[in-house]
């Protein structure tokens, strides 16, 4: 399959006086897997469904490998769309139901055929072509529309919250092979998702919506490590907040607080006055009260909240002057554990502030 850049130029789309997507400006790269990450409400599926041609915008052009489509019907756009439901027809078999798209383009039989049956294999269906989908797993019934939307072809593939209706465990899985499909295929691919773990873990790229604005388009890391303001910080992951003010100095900034004290940081673009740092649980450390501290770190005291299992580390609730920080310690076997109730310090390497001013 071509690899086809796909861009949002200026999009604007209202309901009324309710406006759900703002000046959207957003480019897809060929053979990309994009996530469109954000919360209910966000304009992520409508940004889709304008892509689709199932919305159409006041303003705005899509265009599809330098060509404008946005006055191109929808079956005339060369796009597939796996939807949340999957919108299988239950009466036919997993066959019929892959072959429903080529038949609607009046292809020769032997050819519906052959494309059916390169896209079963494809996501390992052969031996259930003959079953319904009231037959198949929840997983299975993905894979079949998946097939049936790669056996037309399309330039680019759409997946709207594919793995929503997927148990947790199954989920993990789905994306793996999701991933690997579209690698396989090279084909240009956007996921909408509310579930951040989803777009991190698969994604070439980001963009972050809320209230119709991408608030950020990045790596998955970049996201993470460097959110550009408040709501991405609080979205992505977990995040600690400490308020503040910014100071300008000659070496470059300092950020004063009662719980952290000053605090340097490199040249900043951002104006003095009112600030927040951000910092994520496991970047922290934590010893006893009485523990000695590593140099160069900022050491706050508290005394441990509340203490949640899962898994994989311990998530400490710290209460400390004026709030509570959280902070995750990876668990072992006979590994250092603090009791509810526990005075500790909390370590912070300056390195791991990232200063927020929106």
């Amino acid at each position: 399959m071509a690899k086809v850049r796909v861009e949002f130029r200026n999009i604007a789309l209202a309901y009324g006086k309710t406006q759900v997507l703002r000046d959207i400006d957003l480019t897809i790269e060929p053979g990309e897997f994009f996530a469109l990450l954000g919360p209910s409400g966000s304009g992520k599926s409508t940004l889709l469904r304008v892509l689709a041609g199932f919305s159409r915008p006041q303003s705005g052009r899509v265009l599809v490998d330098g060509i404008d489509i946005s006055d191109v019907a929808p079956w005339r756009r060369d796009i597939g769309m796996v939807f949340q439901n999957y919108a299988l027809w239950p009466h036919m078999s997993v066959r019929a139901n892959v072959a429903f798209g080529l038949e609607e383009r009046r292809l020769p039989k032997d050819v519906i055929e052959r494309k059916v049956a390169a896209a079963l294999e494809l996501v390992g269906l052969q031996e259930f072509a003959a079953r319904r989908p009231s037959q198949l797993s929840g997983g299975q019934q993905q894979r079949v529309a998946l097939a049936r939307t790669i056996a037309i072809e399309p330039k680019v593939l759409l997946l709207d919250e594919p793995l929503s209706n997927l148990d947790a465990k199954l989920r993990v899985h789905m994306r793996t092979e999701l991933l690997a499909l579209q690698r396989k295929l090279g084909i240009t691919t956007i996921f909408v998702t509310h579930d951040q773990e989803e777009a991190l873990s698969i994604a070439d790229h980001v963009a972050v919506l809320d209230g119709g604005v991408i608030q950020q388009i990045g790596t998955p890391m970049e996201l993470f490590d460097r959110p550009a303001n408040r709501f991405i910080a609080n979205f992505v992951g977990t995040i600690n907040l400490v308020r503040g003010r910014l100071e300008k100095t000659a070496a470059g900034a300092v950020f004063d607080s009662p719980l952290t004290g000053k605090v340097d940081l490199p040249a900043t673009a951002h104006a003095p006055g009112e600030a927040e740092i951000a910092f994520r649980p496991h970047a922290l450390s934590i010893t006893a009260a009485d523990g000695a501290e590593a140099p160069g770190k900022i050491w706050i005291r508290g005394n441990v909240a509340e203490r949640e299992f899962l898994g994989e580390f311990l998530r400490y609730r710290i209460a400390v002057p004026g709030a509570d920080i959280i902070a995750d310690q990876p668990h072992f076997g006979g590994g250092i554990e603090f009791a509810p109730g526990s005075r500790v310090k909390i370590g912070i390497e300056p390195s791991q502030l990232r200063l927020l001013t929106g």
